[in-house]
């Protein structure tokens, strides 16, 4: 192609494009059918410049121009209520629902890890004496001591946010740093699980196991399934890293960092829920068979929103990524 010669044929159309962008919302009617021809036309452009001659400062100018073109065509979309509706009965499930063979797994050995981590403390009394002194360890395990008394130390409701804060910052670490390999995420996965096995350990050598998972089960298992997933997620993130698949490793990772920042948010809320009843159930006066029907209801109630809703929205290829026209263009395209 005759850089020149497509030049001279076509800068009157781009000249006439840039002076229609800068009239913005002064235009007519028939000046609004004219702009969005130009910009089809500027952007099938674009592609033979860069596919033919790919000159930078026209290549440059063209992309201008067909940018604020697209954005003055296609406008300024603001979110709405059916935006989160739409995020919170297909987008996040499906997410969460399409990374299921990464934290499935993540949840099956991080539990067996604890519970490893529970028998090795309780059977050895000596690695229980370099945990703490002896009359410390009575302290956490008797009756009435911290490891009871902890979630009734404070306030109910400053508990909960304190809880939730906590918790939903390790969310969005697992998320966040699972970009570098995915190994940030193992280890914050492995103190997790070490700080609860302490846990099952001392308190089954002192006899009240019972006691501890009466007091842990009705909060941990949908604030630990929802810690699992935000590890797993970070995880297959790392993982994109190494093998991206079919994709560049550019889009690859855009696309699933875009799903794993929407999949914070709705961890988010569901680690407000798994607050609340650490707050105001496991501290109750209720039984602890009631208290943990509760957990296991919420529990239950949760991976039943995943696998149905999720699943039904994964099908129909909601992937929790944000609406494809909200997206960066990853190649050029034309109209």
């Amino acid at each position: 192609m005759d850089l020149d010669v497509f030049v001279t044929a076509h800068r009157t159309e781009w000249d006439r494009l840039e002076h229609l962008l800068r009239r913005g919302r002064r235009l007519t009617g028939a000046e609004a059918d004219e702009l969005v021809v130009l910009y089809q036309r500027t952007a099938t452009h674009l592609s033979l410049v860069q596919s033919s001659s790919p000159d930078p400062l026209l290549t440059a100018r063209l992309t201008q121009l067909v940018a604020r073109a697209r954005s003055t065509v296609t406008g300024t979309r603001k979110a709405s209520w059916r935006d989160a509706a739409q995020f919170l009965t297909a987008g996040f499930p499906a997410a969460v629902y399409r990374s299921r063979h990464w934290w499935v797994p993540t949840a099956v050995l991080s539990i067996a890890v604890a519970a490893l981590f529970g028998w090795w403390i309780g059977a050895h009394p000596e690695v229980q004496a370099a945990i703490a002194a002896p009359d410390d360890l009575r302290a956490m395990t008797e009756p009435g001591g911290e490891y009871e008394t902890y979630y009734s130390s404070h306030p109910a409701a400053s508990f909960a946010a304190q809880v939730w804060t906590n918790n939903a910052r390790a969310a969005a670490l697992c998320l966040i740093l699972g970009a570098f390999l995915g190994l940030p995420v193992i280890w914050i996965l492995f103190l997790n699980m070490l700080n609860l096995g302490v846990g099952i350990g001392l308190m089954s050598s002192a006899g009240r196991l019972d006691v501890f998972l009466g007091l842990v089960l009705p909060h941990g298992l949908l604030e630990l399934t929802a810690v699992f997933v935000a590890a797993g997620t970070g995880l297959r993130l790392g993982w994109t890293v190494i093998d991206p698949g079919p994709l560049s490793r550019r889009t690859a990772l855009a696309q699933q960092g875009r799903a794993a920042l929407g999949m914070a948010i709705g961890l988010a809320l569901v680690l407000f829920v798994s607050g609340l009843m650490e707050g105001f159930v496991t501290p109750s006066g209720l039984p602890t068979w009631a208290r943990i029907t509760i957990g296991i209801t919420a529990e239950l109630a949760f991976l039943a929103y995943v696998y149905i809703l999720g699943g039904r929205a994964a099908r129909t290829g909601d992937s929790g990524d944000v609406a494809e026209i909200e997206r960066s263009a990853e190649v050029p395209t034309a109209a």
